[in-house]
């Protein structure tokens, strides 16, 4: 029988935020959010202090009552990923990285099935150990799930571990079935959002025991193969594991790129962006040495007054050059984008990638002209790998509304901090 851990560290970013003040984030209200960004922030993490007092994680900024005194942290990305990288090499000093699957910045699953005799612990035992480390090497509170597959450990660290004095839960698929079977919501689970509820809602569908005991034929019509899923894991059961997860091999035949503005954009200074955004991309296939010959677009209007708008191109001679991209890209948004609504979201896409030795030969196109252009690219790329992304700019990554400097500063859409 396989026994997985899955270890999450509490309130992450909130919690180092307070450990570097020398604070403790279960006396301490502090928001971990960007003021820059304005009263609609989005506060990444709150202290457990704050959650004690009723507030919600990743609320916005002007949710949080106005009674409540607290520090507001900007992001660090680059500090919290060397926490969690400290965090890692914990587990190292444990466990092979082969039974180490990290599923986030602050969260992993270790298979110590093969561990329990080295260590002459139990899983409990074991987590205990771990976590104790975790505390006392850097201060960071941690809690964790232990199950008979991955499923149940992760169920077991966002179910069950809240309500024990340990900070630790444990499920096999007979608990499991005892004791969650009846849980609400359904979105507590993993991988059960709040849209899948609303269709398992409609086909009266309330629980995981009404998962388990439905008509599976009504569950593979509406949610197709992904049914097999919701299937398994009503009954607690997983088949994935760890070295699955580590064997597998993705066949991504497409790349992408979106941003959230930090301000409504008009139509020009959004055309601006998407250019950006497209040199960026651009840049990514001829790292890779792709071509695309598909192109999407996805704009999203402020406070979705309109639905989103966008669609998708195909291109006759597969491309990764950055003139022929924008070009597409133009005629795209231009056919298909308003020119009176504000704009705050832009997501663009390349797909039915292909490796550039193939590309096709055209008689109305300058080829010398297109490999010069293709070594210039390839040379700025070299350079901003080597000395970094705002090592050379172009000229309309000046202009006023341009944010690819700014987000070169960023990590995973946060400031990288110090």
């Amino acid at each position: 029988m396989k026994i997985y851990l899955c270890i999450d560290l509490k309130t992450f970013y909130a919690s180092v935020e307070c450990v570097e003040r020398k604070l403790n984030p279960f006396e301490t209200n502090l928001v971990v959010a960007d003021p820059s960004r304005g009263k609609g922030s989005i506060c990444l993490a709150i202290s457990p202090k704050m959650k004690m007092l009723g507030v919600k994680n990743r609320c916005r900024v002007y949710e949080i009552p106005p009674n409540i005194k607290y520090i507001m942290a900007v992001p660090r990305m680059s500090k919290y990923i060397e926490y969690s990288a400290n965090v890692y090499g914990i587990y190292l000093k444990y466990f092979s990285k082969d039974d180490i699957h990290v599923y986030s910045i602050d969260e992993a699953f270790i298979d110590v099935t093969n561990y329990l005799h080295l260590y002459n612990k139990n899983a409990l035992k074991l987590a205990k150990t771990i976590m104790k480390d975790i505390y006392q090497t850097l201060g960071i509170t941690a809690t964790c799930g232990i199950g008979t597959n991955m499923y149940l450990a992760k169920v077991a660290l966002d179910i069950m571990s809240k309500h024990s004095a340990t900070n630790i839960g444990i499920l096999d698929e007979e608990k499991y079935q005892k004791e969650l079977w009846h849980h609400k919501p359904l979105t507590d689970f993993w991988q059960i959002g709040k849209g899948i509820e609303r269709r398992l809602n409609k086909m009266r569908i309330f629980d995981m025991y009404d998962v388990a005991h439905s008509d599976e034929k009504r569950l593979y019509k509406e949610f197709g193969v992904n049914a097999e899923f919701l299937i398994d894991h009503s009954k607690g059961l997983e088949t994935c594991t760890i070295k699955d997860i580590k064997n597998y091999k993705p066949k991504s035949n497409s790349i992408s790129n979106s941003q959230i503005l930090f301000k409504d954009y008009n139509f020009e200074d959004a055309k601006l962006v998407l250019t950006e955004m497209v040199e960026l991309l651009s840049l990514q296939l001829i790292e890779q040495n792709k071509l695309t010959s598909e192109i999407h677009l996805y704009i999203g209007y402020s406070k979705d007054v309109i639905p989103a708008s966008g669609g998708s191109r195909r291109l006759t001679i597969p491309t990764n050059t950055y003139t022929d991209l924008t070009e597409h890209f133009g005629k795209l948004y231009d056919k298909t984008t308003s020119r009176i609504t504000p704009i705050r979201r832009i997501g663009i896409s390349f797909a039915k990638l292909e490796a550039d030795n193939i590309e096709q030969l055209s008689l109305f196109e300058d080829l010398k002209k297109k490999d010069k252009e293709r070594a210039l690219e390839k040379a700025i790329n070299s350079l901003k790998v080597k000395m970094g992304k705002n090592t050379i700019i172009r000229g309309m990554d000046l202009q006023e509304n341009a944010t690819t400097i700014l987000r070169n500063k960023l990590i995973g859409g946060h400031n990288g901090g110090e």
